[in-house]
């Protein structure tokens, strides 16, 4: 079945072409059919009604397009009345299912080395999010950032990451590795147990950035099945996958100022010594690809501040904050340039429209 091509409810601008739009890998999404069936609900009606082929989560090395990804989760959320249901998906989710990225991290010599490991190849597995990581003082954090632009079911992709990625801790670091807080980008549900059961720490919720945070010691420790040969070996086949697999430089800059715009340094000269180019190289490569650094600045800066609209609770002056602008007036008016309306009337007309679960595929079209 060819997949469907859903109009963006964002505004035309920022409309994303088949090029630009990410991609996952479909093992992410394993649980969901068996999550399904077990509610009484058919997988395949679910597919179908977001235009996906039946079989397309028989194999974990499909991929599928990220937007099909969010329309799927937001999908099942709806049909079986489960809020979470994102977060069912990702419990299901172990570092097992990453593949042999997964089966490097078990064998790097450290935590920090498997998560460096992860930071470098994960746009192997998923165009359209990438994972984050910071260590400040005796914490570390360990996240995931959306930016695919008019990604759907955002609260849904980001429980799931979540959920896989203490998944994932847990592989590297054994049973007793526990969070010391796991915060989300997003308002707090209704029902806080399932949350509160699988986490099993403090949680924070309206955050400018989903993560998990815990003690910066734990990045010291040593996977279980630390191999430095075994190592070495499914490096070089990674890297082949990278041989076979290359990026654009557009979709590096974009993964890239995803991970920078929170933290102020969203700047064309860093992404420039970030990726070891020349600004003027960086410049005519990113002309020939249809795009411009700037263009693509707007784009993550309209697609963070729109995830933290719709899915948090936070002021318009704090998003502002988050995204680097001098105060709320500038943000305003930039986000009016991106949708001709305010943040607040946006946040208003997507929440009617949304109705809990359901998103209107049509909300800003003309």
């Amino acid at each position: 079945m060819q997949q469907q091509r859903h109009p963006s409810r964002f505004g035309k601008r920022f409309e994303g072409s088949p090029d630009g739009e990410g991609s996952v890998r479909t093992a992410a999404l394993l649980g969901v059919s068996s999550l399904l069936r077990e509610r009484g609900v058919d997988p395949a009606e679910v597919l179908s009604a977001v235009g996906l082929d039946q079989t397309v989560l028989d194999h974990p090395d499909r991929t599928i397009s990220y937007m099909d990804a969010g329309r799927l989760l937001e999908r099942a959320a709806s049909v079986t009345r489960c809020p979470h249901f994102g977060l069912l998906v990702g419990q299901r989710n172990t570092i097992a299912s990453l593949g042999l990225l997964g089966e490097i991290m078990l064998l790097s010599a450290s935590v920090q080395a498997a998560l460096r490991s992860l930071m470098l190849h994960m746009h192997l597995q998923t165009r359209g999010g990438v994972p984050t990581h910071t260590i400040e003082e005796g914490m570390a954090t360990f996240g995931y950032a959306i930016y695919q632009p008019g990604m759907p079911a955002t609260t849904q992709v980001y429980d799931l990451v979540t959920a896989y990625q203490v998944n994932i801790m847990r592989a590297l670091c054994g049973p007793h590795w526990a969070p010391i807080e796991v915060s989300f980008s997003h308002n707090a549900p209704k029902d806080l147990a399932p949350y509160r059961r699988f986490f099993a720490a403090p949680l924070r919720f309206d955050g400018e950035r989903t993560a998990v945070v815990f003690g910066r010691s734990w990045l010291a420790c040593v996977p279980p099945k630390a191999d430095e040969t075994l190592h070495r070996k499914l490096q070089r086949q990674i890297a082949a996958q990278e041989i076979r697999q290359p990026e654009s430089r557009t979709e590096q800059v974009r993964r890239a100022l995803r991970t920078l715009v929170v933290t102020g340094g969203a700047s064309e000269t860093q992404i420039s010594e970030l990726m070891s180019v020349p600004g003027r190289t960086l410049r005519r490569v990113l002309l020939a690809e249809g795009t411009t650094f700037r263009k693509l600045l707007e784009e993550v800066h309209f697609e963070v501040a729109r995830q933290l609209l719709a899915d948090s609770e936070m002021a318009t002056g704090e998003i502002a904050a988050t995204l680097g602008y001098s105060d709320a007036s500038a943000f305003t008016r930039a986000f009016r340039r991106w949708t001709t309306v305010p943040p607040t009337a946006w946040r208003a007309k997507y929440r009617s429209a949304e109705g809990g679960l359901g998103v209107a595929e049509q909300l800003w079209e003309a």
